[in-house]
């Protein structure tokens, strides 16, 4: 019944016998800068396909002939420069697009350019993955993507995630 199996789950994690939690897995898709896309690309039990700026040229019409960067979260007061900053790593890619192939100009793009990443993880390392990336020591926009998909997670599956305190996913 589904009362015995959520029992199951629960004492399988009380007793930390998690491993019975990696024989089922899920994807997300993360819309976020190549910055965050690294840390979660440092989680080596998940699976990953992450848009690739080496084939990817930003001067073709699919991209609109611009590069899409992400906002920190606490950019603060130093917005102005954090924008001309961009604005600069855009220019000089495009300057650079002029005689080299795209897998060349990107290397002067910024951390901020927009990247999309599927992340495929079991159970177990999901919950990994929330306990490290959504505690107060993760990076602000770490915490912004994770913060939400953890919540969502409270309300589909319960049983797996409700033990991941609220103290470690408070917005400060």
């Amino acid at each position: 019944t589904e009362n015995s199996a959520r029992e199951f789950v629960k004492q399988i994690i009380k007793a930390g016998h998690e491993s019975v939690l990696e024989h089922f897995s899920f994807s997300v898709r993360f819309v976020t800068d190549r910055g965050i896309s690294h840390e979660i690309v440092r989680h080596r039990i998940a699976s990953f396909s992450q848009e690739s700026t080496r084939y990817c040229n930003y001067g073709n019409d699919k991209f609109n002939g611009e590069i899409t960067v992400v906002e920190p979260h606490q950019i603060g007061e130093q917005k102005s420069n954090w924008l001309k900053a961009c604005k600069i790593s855009e220019e000089q890619y495009f300057e650079l697009l002029k005689t080299e192939s795209a897998q060349t100009a990107r290397s002067v793009l910024p951390t901020s350019l927009k990247t999309e990443i599927i992340m495929t993880a079991n159970l177990r390392e999901w919950r990994h993955f929330f306990k490290l990336r959504t505690a107060k020591a993760a990076h602000p926009d770490m915490r912004g993507l994770t913060i939400p998909l953890l919540k969502e997670l409270k309300q589909l599956i319960p049983v797996v995630f409700d033990d991941i305190y609220e103290e470690e996913i408070n917005n400060d």
